[in-house]
């Protein structure tokens, strides 16, 4: 009797404990619950209205002494808050008042691991944290993704480079869409990516406040589930001698990083969207990046660029030899300055690429910052990124001398810790000499940017440059990117392409570089797309003889008070409104389908408003040069009809009278 009782005392100690390790918490709005239970594993699920969305999915980390999270689980402590705060962006890619609403659940464990939980009202995060005295090694991080059904999802494959490991990719690659159970250990697969279910929310998965730590890939196990993958620890690098010179790993360690002890790793981010319209406006991944580390950014000056890259400097109807030259970069000007732009760059090629000190014969420094002084238009210079790293506080010093306020720096192509490392390093930098910063041949900015709000935006992203060689930049690739690379921050596309095609007519021929795009698409794309610094790409000679088009495309903001996304459907099209002032502008992209959309106006103000539109021509499916300019009073009682070509866009301007 006396061992049956203690037997059933036993059960009960058991039951209870365990009943004690599971938790549950809501979002503010009660429509997102998150359970999270600690036994043999942490594991953590997902419901959205009482359904399930996430499947109870693993975390765990591992260090190189043996030590683990999962050791920690028999003895787990919980703590919860509330928080409802605003966040108020001094760079506001899409709204300067940010509200932060989430509820937390912290796991501490006796084993100097802790994490911590976030449930908003449109996602949940979770970030592992230790507390080890000195330094440490981590081996492995397990980050699941499980989910109840085999649904599709939209992502950026890496492909595999020539000479190099896997882990080496500029980002910048097409979406493919295929089923959880059809992805593989071998695929790997750049975030954010997106997993979309027919009758439930949308999630995408993605990270941030991204430090000292390798970035998360994603991969697959031909199950309903997807698993963080990071590039392991360079143990040996190699300087290439090239055009580009670049530093990559020959050899990788076992290991993921070296990092102080006590620490908090990235945020691993879901973001749910109970409609597609919901995902184009979310800022959850900056909400959770740390805060602003530059004290004072009054200095940070958004605004538009051009760039003479992708179109090689090509411009006509001059009486001079265009080129990499003084004469070309003072056209720029001129141009930059007639349509209402801050900027130019001068792109590669304004010096020697491994020497930033040794300029170009053809350039007159002193004559080009002179003269762009004089009309008031700032000067922009790309870099290369090691080559940057290797002269960074003189060549910065000599940028500082010349007025230079905002760099570029390029062909990074890599996210292992080292790499993380230089971004932080360069930002720093930058912050130091009042130089703003943009990263191409990068990976996603993952909340860098409200960090850093100097560091204005990031590439990572397959935009007009791939017109120069290749079909990749289709309408269809361009609207996912609002849905999906958007997701975690600024792009820089450089739209503006004045040279349009259809896909029949269409040819990759550099120097007269063609988009897949209507005229129309390639103007909304400054509104849809977000990026504080927007470059335009196409030729100013060609705009110069369309000066109406280019006062449009002028007088657009690259940062705004708010944004709404009036109506949006994955891969086919979306509408989003956003507001300067008191000015709103709407932006429209369409994929390879013609459509008529009904926008109904009532998220106006009272008032009259005079409307400059910009739509696609009646002849734009054969011809997608052909727009329409016309003028138009609206209020909020209003409903605009968008006829949008196969690869149309639509954009007006709304200023209040």
């Amino acid at each position: 009797m006396r061992k049956l009782l203690l037997l059933n005392f036993l059960l009960l100690s058991l039951t209870f404990a365990r009943a004690q390790a599971t938790r549950e918490i809501s979002s503010p709005d009660g429509t997102i619950k998150l359970i999270v239970q600690a036994g043999d594993r942490l594991r953590y699920s997902v419901y959205f209205k009482n359904q399930l969305i996430v499947s109870p999915s693993e975390i765990d980390m591992a260090l190189s002494d043996g030590k683990k999270l999962s050791d920690g689980l028999s003895r787990p402590q919980f703590t919860t808050r509330s928080v409802n705060e605003t966040i108020i962006s001094p760079v506001p890619e899409k709204r300067t008042h940010i509200p932060d609403r989430y509820k937390e659940l912290k796991i501490n464990l006796p084993n100097a691991f802790s994490v911590i939980f976030r449930v908003y009202n449109d996602g949940v995060a979770y970030r592992i944290a230790t507390s080890f005295p000195g330094n440490m090694i981590i081996r492995s991080e397990t980050a699941a993704f499980r989910f109840p059904a085999n649904h599709p999802v939209y992502f950026p494959e890496v492909a595999p480079p020539s000479g190099m490991d896997i882990y080496h990719t500029s980002f910048e690659e097409p979406y493919t869409i295929k089923p959880l159970e059809h992805i593989y250990a071998r695929n790997l697969l750049c975030s954010p990516v997106l997993v979309a279910p027919k009758d439930s929310p949308k999630i995408g998965i993605t990270e941030s406040d991204l430090e000292d730590y390798p970035g998360m890939f994603l991969s697959g196990n031909a199950e309903k589930a997807l698993f963080g993958h990071f590039a392991p620890y360079p143990a040996e690098e190699i300087e290439t001698k090239e055009l580009y010179s670049t530093r990559y790993v020959s050899k990788r360690a076992d290991f993921l990083a070296k990092t102080k002890g006590t620490r908090a790793f990235p945020w691993r981010v879901l973001i749910i969207a109970p409609e597609d319209k919901d995902l184009p406006g979310n800022d959850l991944v900056y909400r959770l990046a740390s805060p602003s580390r530059v004290p004072d950014v009054s200095w940070v000056k958004p605004g538009k660029a051009t760039d003479e890259w992708i179109i090689t400097s090509n411009i006509f109807n001059v009486p001079f030899k265009s080129g990499i030259n003084t004469a070309t970069y003072k056209y720029y000007i001129d141009f930059a300055k007639r349509f209402g732009f801050e900027r130019i760059m001068m792109d590669a090629g304004w010096s020697d690429n491994n020497d930033l000190f040794k300029i170009n014969p053809d350039i007159d420094m002193d004559e080009i910052m002179a003269y762009a002084k004089s009309k008031g238009i700032g000067v922009s210079m790309w870099t290369l990124a090691l080559t940057l790293d290797k002269q960074l506080e003189p060549a910065l010093a000599q940028f500082s001398k010349w007025g230079v306020d905002f760099i570029m720096t390029d062909f990074i192509n890599r996210d292992d810790q080292k790499a993380v490392q230089f971004y932080y390093k360069i930002a720093e930098a930058c912050a130091r000499h009042k130089i703003m910063l943009m990263f191409h041949g990068a990976f996603k900015p993952a909340g860098f940017n409200r960090t850093f709000p100097h560091a204005i935006a990031r590439e990572a992203v397959l935009g007009s440059e791939y017109n120069m060689w290749s079909t990749k930049a289709t309408p269809d690739h361009n609207v996912l990117l609002a849905f999906i690379r958007m997701l975690a921050g600024p792009l820089d596309y450089e739209p503006g392409m004045l040279n349009n095609a259809t896909p029949k007519g269409f040819h990759a021929m550099p120097e007269n570089v063609m988009s897949l795009t209507t005229r129309t698409q390639q103007l909304a794309m400054f509104v849809v797309y977000e990026s504080p610094i927007q470059f335009f790409a196409g030729n100013p000679s060609q705009g110069l003889n369309e000066p109406a088009f280019m006062e449009l495309l002028g007088s657009i903001p690259t940062v705004w008070d708010t944004t709404r996304v009036l109506d949006a459907r994955l891969g086919d099209y979306v509408v989003t409104a956003r507001k300067k002032g008191s000015d709103w502008f709407i932006g429209a992209l369409n994929d390879s389908t013609a459509r008529e959309l009904l926008i109904p106006l009532g998220f106006l103000p009272d008032g009259i408003f005079q409307a400059t539109i910009c739509e696609d021509g009646a002849n734009a499916d054969r011809y997608p040069a052909d727009y329409r300019i016309s003028e138009a009073t609206l209020t909020s009682k209003n409903t605009l009809t968008l006829k949008l070509a196969p690869g149309g866009g639509f954009m007006a301007r709304l200023r209040r009278q």
